[in-house]
């Protein structure tokens, strides 16, 4: 959709959006998401401008207004996979027009554990892409996870066990050149040889290193978070199914306050009471709502083909049949921040911000994932029923992009 044709998709539904155009500008009115009490925001030049919180509730249905989802592990959605190494433009563009469906205006790409020149074509594929303004704004850059990983079965997960190898720096910048040093996370097991030199090579180039797909001990945790790891991938997910119940990766991962932790709240992959712990543990600021979609989502449910394995794609999960395990989400993020306030009882605004300004912190992303004076107008306007987000309205750099 071109800039022309949104600005008219703009003008045809003001009233539906309680929004007003002056010269150079457009305020829109609403519950502001933080304390839902009535707010009006001024846009102009794809940013706020101003936050008025002394309004006249406008007549006619009023919308919550928060900052854009953010969902900074999504391995493709729509039939499109991010790893592909014939990815296009329009394969990408057909998945940010998806996604502002469901509130996302900012992800961050997921290439996982495959063979060396793969991998390197795929963040050229991905890479290319980011001509297309609408996609640049979208996604600002990109998540590498493995192949420096554990390859014990379990904690591996999904990801092939003959891709997976020890951390390479020099790999690691072959792939950070076929990305145009765009990969801003890469997820690494914290017991693998070399990874602590890894870390902090990659922390000094100010990538962040997120632990996941790992069996690592107190000691070796501690030693990775000295280095310069500030996250944990999926808790409570890629781990093996049997672990000793004392001496397991999942304690010394809550029990470090230099941990955020990111998790897939879909309702499968956790339990509703592991999530309400992890929740009690890190709190609003350390935890982060992923989705971990594949490809698959948005799709029909049924059996797919995809390389070397069968896939099974249920209405609520996908999982790799043969081998009992997980493969990834069906669901975009914003079914995360739903059940976040089922399971855990957590406020709006909590689980508002563990999909958009905990993200975009972590990440450095300083544009987005907030409603502040200055800060690019990404936006969703929703009804909640039930503690369940509804879009009505994405808003991406100030323009209308989903109604």
């Amino acid at each position: 959709m071109k800039y022309s044709m949104i600005a008219s998709l703009m003008l045809s539904i003001l009233t539906f959006t309680q929004c007003t155009l002056e010269k150079d500008s457009m305020t829109i009115e609403g519950i502001l998401y933080a304390d839902e009490q009535p707010v009006s925001i001024t846009i102009a030049d794809g940013k706020i401008i101003k936050i008025n919180r002394n309004i006249r509730s406008a007549d006619g249905p009023q919308y919550y207004i928060a900052p854009g989802l953010i969902d900074i592990q999504i391995n493709g959605y729509n039939g499109v996979d991010f790893a592909d190494p014939d990815l296009t433009t329009e394969d990408l563009l057909k998945v940010v027009k998806a996604l502002w469906e469901a509130g996302v205006t900012t992800f961050i790409p997921t290439v996982i554990t495959n063979d060396h020149e793969h991998i390197k074509n795929s963040f050229k594929a991905l890479s290319s892409t980011l001509s297309d303004p609408l996609i640049s704004m979208s996604v600002p850059c990109f998540h590498l996870e493995g192949p420096y990983i554990s390859p014990v079965k379990g904690f591996r997960g999904a990801h092939l066990e003959k891709y997976i190898r020890l951390p390479d720096i020099q790999e690691f910048q072959e792939y950070q050149q076929a990305a145009d040093n765009r990969i801003k996370l890469v997820t690494v097991a914290p017991e693998m040889d070399g990874s602590i030199a890894f870390i902090r090579n990659c922390v000094e180039q100010d990538v962040v290193v997120s632990l996941g797909h790992h069996n690592g001990s107190v000691e070796e945790i501690t030693r990775a978070v000295d280095a310069g790891a500030s996250m944990s991938t999926h808790l409570g997910n890629g781990c093996a199914n049997m672990i000793n119940r004392h001496l397991n990766p999942i304690w010394p991962q809550l029990a470090e306050d230099r941990l955020s932790v990111s998790i897939i709240a879909d309702g499968f992959h956790l339990t509703r009471e592991e999530i309400q712990s992890f929740y009690k543990v890190k709190g609003d600021n350390l935890t982060i709502l992923i989705s971990d979609a594949i490809d698959l989502a948005g799709l029909p449910p049924g059996e797919y083909v995809r390389g070397e394995r069968t896939i099974l794609l249920t209405p609520d999960v996908v999982k790799y049949p043969a081998e009992n395990v997980l493969a990834g989400a069906a669901s975009p993020i914003n079914k995360c921040v739903n059940n976040m306030m089922q399971f855990t009882g957590c406020s709006l605004e909590s689980a508002i911000n563990m999909a958009s300004a905990n993200p975009a912190r972590i990440l450095g992303l300083n544009e987005v994932g907030e409603i502040k004076n200055g800060k690019r107008a990404d936006l969703i306007l929703f009804t909640l029923k039930d503690n369940e987000i509804e879009i009505r309205q994405t808003i991406l750099n100030g323009e209308v992009v989903y109604q």
